[in-house]
């Protein structure tokens, strides 16, 4: 089943059949008609803000888990940001009286609206209306969340416990011994029990992929709005080097998609298969 909403789709039967729950939450690429309008940088510099068709992978190594994946773009509003990281220099609605302290992301322009691409580029032409953006939150952001909210509640009621997998793609590493391809995030133990990181990290070692822990990334608001392991929500955040399924360019699919998600979905089956253990568990106690 693919249910539609205005930006993003819902894969998956409504009644969950898998513990699992998958986010894609920058891989959209349809730039509303507003956007292209409002925009002084040309769309091809918004790419870096793209997870490159990590919508793509992901919907190659899609088994019968619920995944919810965002069309429109990071540029547009970003998923994985709080709703009151809107930024001052750019959106006339951002009150910083009622925000809280501006994260790093914020100051650097990547608020919940990114303000910049890259080092100096601006993306938009002026400042953006407040009644605007918080459109964006009313119509893009309140209903992915609460679309992955309702698919991880539906998930734990039937099996127990529920892991969302929010998956992202990066940019290669090139700082010193950075050899890593996957980086698994979270939030230093605070998003999920360190047996399903365990499964998946053990995936990534069988393949011979060099894998990292919570750095570079930790994961991000996402994990934070919906990993709750006291409650029976687990959320891990996965980091796939882009060279591992695109092209030389790095712009299309290229010949490692298959593989990589093939490897995915041995990560996914191996949460489901943790997730029913940890129930099977519980019940034998």
């Amino acid at each position: 089943m693919a249910d539609s909403a205005a930006s993003f789709d819902r894969l998956g039967p409504a009644a969950p059949t898998s513990p699992v729950v998958v986010s894609v939450p920058h891989g959209g690429r349809d730039y509303p008609a507003a956007m292209l309008a409002a925009i002084r940088a040309p769309v091809l510099a918004l790419r870096p803000l793209e997870d490159r068709h990590v919508d793509t992978l992901a919907r190659a190594a899609r088994g019968d888990e619920a995944m919810i994946i965002q069309r429109v773009p990071r540029a547009w509003i970003d998923l994985n940001r709080s709703e009151q990281e809107r930024d001052p220099l750019l959106d006339d609605g951002a009150n910083p009286k009622y925000q809280p302290a501006p994260s790093l992301k914020l100051r650097s322009g990547l608020g919940l609206v990114p303000r910049r691409v890259g080092a100096v580029e601006e993306i938009w032409r002026g400042r953006l209306r407040g009644t605007d953006v918080t459109a964006r939150i009313i119509n893009d952001y309140r209903p992915y969340h609460a679309t992955v909210a309702a698919a991880l509640r539906a998930a734990r009621a039937r099996f127990g416990c529920a892991v969302l997998v929010d998956l992202h793609s990066m940019p290669p590493l090139r700082g010193p011994g950075e050899a890593a391809q996957i980086v698994f995030g979270d939030r230093f133990g605070r998003s999920a029990a360190a047996r399903f990181i365990a499964r998946i990290e053990a995936e990534a070692t069988a393949t011979g992929i060099g894998h990292a822990l919570n750095t570079p990334y930790a994961g991000g608001h996402i994990l934070d709005a919906h990993g709750a392991p006291a409650r029976g929500l687990h959320a891990v955040q996965i980091e796939i080097d882009r060279r591992l399924y695109l092209d030389d360019a790095l712009d299309q699919p290229g010949a490692g998609l298959a593989a990589t998600a093939a490897l995915l979905r041995r990560m996914f089956a191996a949460l489901a298969d943790e997730a029913l253990a940890g129930r099977s568990a519980i019940a034998a106690e």
